[in-house]
């Protein structure tokens, strides 16, 4: 197993993994698409993590790098898109993803990492309190536009 960030060339292999977090199939490739990528790939505070067993993506998440005026100027992190392929799982893949991020989050200087889960399965939620997070400091409203 392997953990990295994202190539230019792990796109595919993301859209298809994709297909495990969401039950929606893997979008076209159009220009729009191929620009987002290329945006994403490219931005120093965007960082997609990988787990790579037998050559192929089989597990990741995205950890943002957001700067901040308060808190002394500190950053935070907001992770998001957790995913397992479903043969992978129980590997302890997904916890080393987080794990990256959180050194990314650590070496940039950010005094606290967000994650929000759409998930109401308790095994999922202690998944996430086993990985550090707590669900009693904050309160999470989302607002669908």
């Amino acid at each position: 197993m392997i953990i990295r960030e994202i190539r230019m060339d792990d796109r595919d292999g993301l859209l298809e993994l994709y297909t495990h977090l969401h039950d929606k199939g893997i979008p076209d490739i159009d220009e729009k698409l191929v620009s987002l990528w290329k945006r994403i790939v490219e931005d120093k505070d965007y960082h997609i993590i990988v787990a790579e067993a037998e050559g192929k993506l089989v597990s990741s998440c995205t950890c943002v790098v957001i700067p901040n005026l308060t808190r002394g100027q500190s950053p935070y992190a907001f992770v998001e898109n957790v995913v397992t392929h479903a043969d992978y799982r129980k590997q302890g893949l997904a916890t080393a993803c987080l794990e990256r991020a959180k050194q990314i989050a650590v070496s940039e200087g950010c005094y606290k990492m967000m994650l929000l889960t759409g998930s109401k399965e308790e095994s999922t939620l202690r998944f996430y309190e086993n990985a550090g997070y707590n669900r009693k400091d904050k309160t999470a409203f989302i607002q669908w536009i």
